[in-house]
């Protein structure tokens, strides 16, 4: 279990520096340059990403609550959503003129979701964790950034084809959720 606190705390961490730090984060891009502190803060992510995979993996489920019976259909209604806002973060569509943080929107949509179908010890960590990081990186880039200027608009066309490799990318994770998690989304009992 210490291996997943340490990942989440460290994924956390290294985002909230960004958020809570823009000056120190200047200094530390004016001393290495700005691709050896992308080279870093990727290195640092992908550690945070294999200490949560391995750290959930070795973590022996301790069920707190069973939640109770479709949640797990709910899960899996929810998280092609939160998939299909978090990479709309990064392309032209009409979710940004909606929502202010389609990516950080999905990463708790993500969570929210993972804990409706989840009462066992490592997944309040993992996705209570995660979900209370971008509470909190909301509300901290809200406080830095301040006003919302919305995008132009980019096209249902365009939105559209977001959605659809949202949709892709479900369906890539619900094909490698059993070496990542360990349980095959479908299937279940």
């Amino acid at each position: 279990m210490l291996l997943l606190i340490l990942g989440v705390l460290l994924w956390a961490g290294a985002h909230l520096f960004i958020a809570l730090a823009p000056d120190a984060r200047r200094a530390l891009i004016g001393r290495l340059g700005a691709g050896p502190y992308k080279g870093l803060f990727s290195l640092i992510l992908v550690a945070a990403l294999v200490l949560i995979v391995f750290g959930w993996r070795s973590t022996p489920p301790a069920s707190l609550w069973l939640p109770p019976p479709g949640m797990r259909h709910a899960t899996m209604l929810l998280v092609p959503i939160a998939v299909i806002l978090f990479i709309s973060a990064r392309a032209p569509t009409d979710i940004k003129r909606l929502i202010r943080h389609p990516q950080l929107t999905g990463v708790k949509l993500w969570a929210v979701a993972h804990l409706l179908s989840n009462g066992e010890t490592r997944s309040i960590i993992l996705f209570g964790g995660l979900l209370a990081w971008a509470v909190l990186e909301v509300i901290f880039i809200n406080r830095r950034d301040g006003a919302w200027v919305k995008p132009a608009p980019a096209g249902a066309a365009k939105t559209l084809v977001s959605a659809a490799i949202g949709l892709v990318i479900s369906a890539v994770l619900m094909a490698v959720h059993p070496w990542l998690a360990g349980r095959a989304v479908i299937g279940l009992g």
